[in-house]
């Protein structure tokens, strides 16, 4: 069985092409400084969480309770890492255990005297940054990716990214028994019917065309922010997609009820026709707010003329059919990330079709993270887009669901029978590098952060390949859309792509 790979694909750049071939010497000097440097953060960490609980034991019940999470946490990441020192998955929770003791020496103040609170807050500091700087550290070298600066700044940026690892690795439940057989049989079935039906010889043929839309629904809303108030639309329709009737986990699907009604905000200007821009967010996102945070909505409404629309993805939001928005999307259920997937691309195709009648000289889709990947699929489907934007996009959603899965989960999917090469195979029906874009070459742009944890810059990378090497910008960052390099690639790819403001207007 071939395990899959963090970093894979072959050589890109942006101006320049580097191509860096990397022997089995280089290979074990790198492991060995890995190794070497992790007593530091190891250490570093023992000393912080023992800090915190010799301070608030000290300070009675009030100082115990304050210090117990952040104490806790750091003693025992920083011990395993001693005793783990090749596992990179421990530095997530020295990430957050630093984090945990940044936030609660805050509230510390009002317990601890002036000077421990400094010390807690300043070794707790350097605890995140020396995590985010080993996990740098760990990455092996990577061909045609820029190297990652070593900062403060930078070390702390992929310190963020290894807490939300982290918070990912709490919440997520090990999948039982029964439904992994489940999984394997649904795996076999789907593998047989999608080669008969010659979807996997030609992904594209596995996404029908939706009707047009026609019906919806749509409420005036506000939101407030600051000392400001947002108006906008809400539209809602009824999606219409049903997996068909052969494939595997079709009821099932279809048993999610809230999925069914799918979800957009509205920002459009009064008057003649302009402009559309589609955002489409990213996996655990889904609400207002946080999606027009995320891109600048305002922004781009306000600044640049445009129309925006904010779709929900499936499963996310007021959508979701689990605890947790987006629960379900990514997961061992393959049938169900597929099917999910394929909604997706079905759901946006139908919104295109409704923002269409509204009069859109031009349309572009810029998606982030999960949202980037459906944008690049649907850049391989949907010929009438003037532009697409890739922000911090996986490209192999396989892959990135056993690169981050907890080891005791990967080993019971493993145990059950399931393999990888047999999912990774499925998921081409659903997978931007099996389709070619349509999109024109000058519409396409990618943004990646060299530093992100959340999605390995290989992933970019391919679809960079895949996508003939149009423009790209690598960020000394990590899982962030919100950088000034960012913005200012989104914005020259929508002035230029969507002939738009015209110049008369530009501000």
């Amino acid at each position: 069985m071939h395990e899959p790979v963090a970093d894979g694909g072959s050589a890109v750049g942006t101006d320049l092409l580097v191509v860096v071939v990397i022997s089995p010497r280089d290979k074990v000097r790198h492991a060995m400084r890995a190794l070497s440097y992790c007593g530091l953060d190891a250490w570093t960490a023992l000393a912080a969480g023992l800090l915190w609980l010799s301070v608030g034991a000290w300070h009675g019940v009030l100082g115990i309770v304050l210090a117990v999470p952040p104490g806790v946490l750091l003693t025992g990441a920083g011990c395993a890492r001693l005793l783990w020192r090749e596992s990179r998955r421990v530095l997530r929770f020295v990430a957050l255990g630093a984090a945990v003791g940044c936030i609660l020496a805050l509230p510390a103040a009002l317990v601890f005297s002036g000077t421990k609170v400094l010390g807690l807050l300043v070794i707790s500091g350097a605890v995140f940054v020396a995590a985010g700087h080993a996990s740098l550290r760990s990455d092996p070298p990577r061909r045609a990716v820029p190297e990652a600066r070593r900062s403060l700044a930078m070390a702390a940026r992929v310190a963020v990214d290894e807490v939300v690892l982290a918070g990912q690795d709490l919440v997520a439940a090990p999948p039982s028994a029964s439904a992994l057989e489940r999984v394997h049989r649904e795996v076999a079935a789907a593998r047989e019917l999608f080669a008969q039906r010659g979807w996997l010889a030609d992904p594209s043929t596995y996404h029908r065309k939706p009707p047009s839309l026609e019906v919806v629904r749509l409420d005036t809303r506000r939101l407030r922010r600051g000392a400001g108030v947002i108006a906008y639309e809400a539209l809602e329709f009824e999606s219409g997609y049903a997996p068909e009737a052969a494939e595997p986990g079709q009821i099932r699907w279809l048993g999610y009820a809230a999925n069914r009604t799918a979800h957009a905000v509205i920002l459009r200007h009064p008057g003649a026709p302009r402009p559309w821009l589609v955002c489409v967010h990213g996996y655990r996102m889904g609400h207002t707010g946080f999606g027009m945070w995320i891109f600048d909505a305002t922004r781009q409404h306000q600044r640049l003329g445009l129309n925006v629309a904010l779709p929900v993805l499936p499963l996310h939001g007021p959508r979701r059919a689990g605890r947790f928005s987006g629960e379900g999307f990514l997961g061992a259920d393959v049938l169900d990330t597929i099917h999910a997937e394929a909604q997706a691309v079905w759901d946006l195709r139908r919104l295109l079709s409704w923002i269409r009648t509204q009069g859109a000289t031009t349309l572009g889709i810029h998606g982030v993270s999960l949202g980037g990947y459906t944008a690049a699929l649907l850049a391989g489907i949907d010929a009438d887009l003037s532009c697409v934007i890739a922000g911090i996009p996986p490209t192999d959603l396989a892959s990135l669901v056993w690169h981050h899965a907890p080891p005791p989960s990967v080993r019971l999917i493993e145990r059950s029978g399931l393999v990888y090469d047999e999912i990774a195979e499925l998921h081409r029906v659903v997978s931007p590098l099996a389709i070619s874009p349509k999109v024109p070459a000058r519409g396409r742009a990618i943004y990646a952060g060299i530093g992100d944890r959340l999605v390995p810059a290989g992933h970019p990378r391919d679809l960079w390949e895949h996508w003939d090497r149009p423009r790209i910008v690598w960020m000394q960052s990590g899982h962030d859309p919100r950088t000034p390099q960012a913005r200012r690639l989104v914005e020259e790819t929508l002035r230029s792509s969507l002939n738009w403001p015209p110049r008369s207007r530009a501000p």
